[in-house]
């Protein structure tokens, strides 16, 4: 046995310890308030941790609903180049027996596509951020739009 751990080790061994005492994947509030009273974490700790916690978690699900939001646009991207390319190259093998003038159109959209894709697709870095700050702004701003002129309908009413 050691006789000093790391504060990683520490958090990683109470882990398995818990896991190993509680039957159920989930734990009472009042469990959580147990088990950090036995470790001497206060509870305006405790608080202050579960709120940093939540504040994690939400910005999370955010994350997760602004990526799905970003590939499902080149979900839709994808879909429009191939239904209108698979046109146009249609047309243009009918006219002229070969591949022509639809390839002035193929290309330059086809590279469009992969550079939105590449974008789509990026989770790091200070586009990523930048954009994500800036949806999530414009989403705030509408929340809090749609709730006053809900106010205000309600008032009226």
């Amino acid at each position: 046995m050691f006789n000093s751990y790391r504060q990683e080790d520490v958090h990683q061994i109470l882990q398995l310890a818990i896991a190993r005492q509680v039957e159920s994947d989930e734990l009472t509030r009042t469990q959580l308030m147990e088990i950090a009273a036995e470790l001497g974490i206060s509870p305006t700790d405790l608080h202050l941790a579960e709120q940093e916690w939540l504040s994690q978690r939400g910005e999370l699900k955010e994350r997760d609903t602004f990526i799905q939001m970003r590939r499902g646009k080149v979900k839709q991207h994808a879909t429009r180049y191939a239904i209108v390319n698979t046109f146009l190259v249609l047309t243009d093998l009918a006219i002229s027996g070969g591949l022509g003038w639809s390839l002035y159109v193929l290309l330059p959209w086809g590279l469009g596509l992969a550079l939105n894709a590449w974008k789509g697709y990026q989770t790091r870095g200070e586009d990523y951020e930048y954009a994500f700050q800036k949806w999530r702004r414009q989403r705030q701003i509408k929340q809090s739009v749609d709730t006053l002129i809900s106010r205000v309908l309600k008032a009226i009413a």
